[in-house]
């Protein structure tokens, strides 16, 4: 499932896994629905062309590498959106959000 995160920064690495040549690696901060801080900084292969500061959402394990269109490389997480907004609707009394 994706979740949401601020891209902070960037790796710059000039040698790297073979497969992962011509990639970008975008420090992000993970976030709640709400935008708060949610858990530590990690890196992801950035597979939509995010900048400093965008809010993206990103997956993570088999489906991050799914996301980078190479198969079988070595990445935990994969940027695939900027988001441009987040709206809420907020469920009825004892509705329950699915």
């Amino acid at each position: 499932m994706p979740r949401l995160a601020r891209v902070i920064g960037t790796v710059w690495a000039p040698e790297k896994y073979a497969d992962l040549e011509g990639a970008k690696i975008q420090i992000v901060r993970p976030l709640t629905a709400e935008g708060e801080p949610d858990g530590r900084p990690f890196l992801a292969v950035d597979a939509i062309g995010a900048g400093a500061g965008e809010l993206v959402f990103y997956v993570t394990a088999y489906e991050a590498v799914m996301a980078y269109g190479k198969d079988l490389v070595p990445i935990d997480a994969a940027l695939i959106g900027i988001v441009d907004r987040v709206d809420f609707v907020e469920p009825a009394p004892g509705e329950l959000l699915t």
